[in-house]
């Protein structure tokens, strides 16, 4: 690599090292020599100018901190010379431009999903089991257990592992396998949570509407729901909630109460036999084409690096921005990871409206955060900041990236769902598990991850594809990485060619044609947000 370093943005004051700077080794860049006072590893930032305290910090062209220590040119900087500062928006003030990207190689494009009668269409064909209230889990658990004979077996070749260990072979003996599945098109999973009951009750309204836009979401054919009878949670609640959010669904929605049905073994034979009927109905379903604008798509970072912003998050950027000339739909979540680019958000809303309800939602979410003894500057992990994220600004202004630069034609709280072609943003928490399962139930068919130092976190009904921020997670995690955005990174591809690049394999995963590590691995994680327990 000839150039280790780089400037984001022609406004910043600091430099982006691309791999490991020596000290006292000389970089060029543009015309100018930089002597490394310190070790600059890869992914952390050099000083561009001698800063003094209280000098601000500033990269994408944006304020990510402020110097809190005297730093010399060369110098790398940290946690010890750096705090986290940023801009305060408070109203729009202005519009930003966008230009629509030529989308004449993917506007006839179509891909081939499971259509639904409300006019969505859906990647996957699913039947969704799950409780309202966790006093049903077991009861959930039970009935995978009863289903799996309805499911491919495959011998577990980590149990056959341990049995090695014990003295045996990692051949002998082997537990039933089966590879025929009973159903063709449909896939059968189960939920549990923590909820629906105790705590309070603003957390069970909140995941009534999220189990609403799980099972309006098009990649959900009809669902089986447990009650207890008692809880907070109460059928009616969620029924409700399924209709406000979408009175026109005529999916089988088959719910079950324990304490109004009797005995255990009385609820289980009524739960399997009415499910089986109406499985037996939902796998008649087959895959037909849809145009592209029927897709829509979560954008999401996890385990982030000091090159997420600089290489896979403006990728999805890329993939956003096409979608919206495609009439499709993305979703930007995650608010804590936002902060300081507040403004630029605001400027993109169509109509003030979004804009002063986003600042608002930001804003609420910022004090119940104080409120708890925290602060949004408290967002970055101890991953995040070893890896050269050592600002929630300076990781929020990456992150921001995921949403190009296309109008924002609305704005979410968590638990709405998403209805207009275009970007929105989504209120959810930066806690990956907790914003995957909130992009799901806002209706993402697929969620795009991007990931620096890797996650095998998946959904249990949306497709979750991993896309790496350098090329060496890629390898050492190949398991679960399915696009290698680390190209960027040693100037091999694009932004542009790789955002092109995952559109495509958008349409072959929306398709049915590939699957996602995630899914491979079986990595179903599903974690509502409790709101009344501030998560960060």
């Amino acid at each position: 690599m000839e150039n280790k370093l780089i400037k984001v943005n022609p406004h910043d004051n600091v430099l982006v090292a691309l791999a490991d700077v020596k000290k006292g080794e000389i970089q060029r860049f543009e015309g100018t020599d930089y002597v490394a006072l310190t070790d600059v590893q890869a992914k952390h930032k050099m000083a561009e100018n001698d800063f003094e305290v209280g000098d601000p910090i500033t990269m994408y062209g944006v304020l990510v901190g402020k110097a809190v220590q005297p730093i010399k040119k060369g110098e790398v900087l940290t946690t010890e010379n750096v705090k986290h500062q940023s801009e305060k928006a408070t109203k729009k003030t202005g519009e930003l431009g966008w230009t629509v990207p030529n989308v004449d190689r993917w506007k006839d494009r179509t891909f081939m999903g499971y259509h639904r009668n409300d006019g969505q269409v859906g990647v996957k064909n699913i039947w969704l089991f799950f409780p309202l209230v966790f006093c049903e889990n077991k009861n959930v658990e039970k009935l995978e257990a009863v289903f799996k004979e309805l499911m491919p077996k495959k011998e577990d070749p980590h149990k056959a592992y341990l049995r090695s260990l014990l003295g045996g072979t990692e051949q002998e003996p082997k537990p039933e396998t089966r590879e025929d599945n009973f159903f063709d098109n449909i896939e059968l999973k189960f939920l549990r949570h923590e909820g629906g009951c105790g705590g309070i009750r603003q957390d069970s309204d909140l995941l009534a509407k999220l189990f609403a836009g799980y099972v309006n979401n098009p990649n959900v054919a009809g669902a089986t729901v447990l009650s207890l009878g008692c809880q907070n949670l109460q059928v009616q609640i969620f029924k409700d909630a399924l209709k406000n959010m979408n009175p026109n669904l005529d999916k089988e929605v088959l719910t079950f109460e324990q304490q109004q049905i009797g005995t255990t073994d009385e609820m289980m034979q009524l739960i399997i036999k009415d499910s089986f009927e109406a499985i037996k109905r939902a796998n008649k379903i087959e895959r037909k084409p849809a145009p592209i604008s029927k897709l829509t798509i979560g954008l999401e970072c996890g385990g982030s690096d000091g090159f997420s912003g600089i290489s896979a998050n403006p990728a999805l950027g890329v993939v956003s921005d096409i979608f919206a000339a495609l009439d499709g739909k993305t979703i930007l979540a995650e608010f804590p990871e936002l902060c300081g680019v507040e403004q630029e958000l605001m400027n993109r809303c169509v109509n003030e409206q979004d804009a002063d309800k986003f600042i608002g939602l930001m804003q609420d979410f910022e004090k119940a955060v104080v409120a708890a003894g925290s602060g949004f500057d408290m967002n970055p992990s101890p991953g995040n900041i070893k890896d050269g994220l050592i600002t929630d600004a300076m990781k929020s202004a990456g992150a921001a990236k995921k949403g190009g630069t296309s109008p924002v034609v609305d704005v979410l709280d968590y638990g709405e769902y998403v209805s207009k072609p275009g970007l929105t943003l989504l209120n959810t928490p930066g806690n990956d598990a907790e914003c995957t399962t909130g992009l799901v139930g806002a209706g993402a068919q697929i969620v795009l991850f991007t990931t620096g130092l890797g996650n095998p976190m998946g959904n249990p009904i949306a497709p979750v594809v991993k896309i790496s921020s350098n090329t060496g997670v890629a390898e050492r995690m190949h398991d679960i990485i399915d696009v290698n955005a680390g190209t960027v990174i040693t100037g091999e591809k694009s932004i542009q060619e790789v955002g092109e690049e995952i559109v495509d394999y958008i349409i072959d995963l929306a398709s049915g044609n590939v699957k996602t590590k995630a899914d491979i691995l079986k990595q179903d994680v599903f974690i509502p947000w409790k709101r009344g327990a501030v998560s960060l």
